[in-house]
């Protein structure tokens, strides 16, 4: 199958950075996913939506020499299948949202203990 600008192909992920994931498509080319093209919500951590081996269905959005740009947002947003592409399952979710929960705990304790220490002591009024 011939990768043109427009087509929907799928592909593995082979490497994740910072800005993107390079996923290898079947014939043996390898384009990058820009994070901005991940979701179209937010994308904070692409790790939270794709790890390394995943086949993930992608659009070919642009081909410029040997540069491949890929798009898995314009994927899901064209209606098509996207259980390929789906990766917050309710586990997933669960524990981010544990994670959520954890980091917020903490940092309502550090504030209250910074309170605390502007008051004089454990809340009460300060005594002099």
């Amino acid at each position: 199958m011939a990768i043109e600008v427009g087509s929907i192909v799928e592909g593995r992920v082979t490497g994740i950075t910072n800005f993107g994931a390079f996923v290898e498509l079947a014939d043996g080319k390898t384009g990058l996913v820009h994070i901005s093209e991940v979701a179209d919500a937010y994308v904070r951590d692409i790790n939270d939506y794709l790890k390394q081996n995943d086949r993930v269905k992608v659009k070919v959005i642009n081909i410029n020499g040997n540069k491949i740009g890929l798009s898995i947002k314009q994927v899901n947003s064209s209606g098509s299948d996207n259980r390929v592409n789906r990766r917050i399952s309710q586990q997933d979710f669960e524990q981010r949202l544990s994670k959520f929960l954890r980091e917020s705990e903490q940092r309502q304790q550090d504030l209250r203990r910074s309170l605390d220490s502007k008051r004089g002591g454990r809340g009460g009024p300060a005594r002099f």
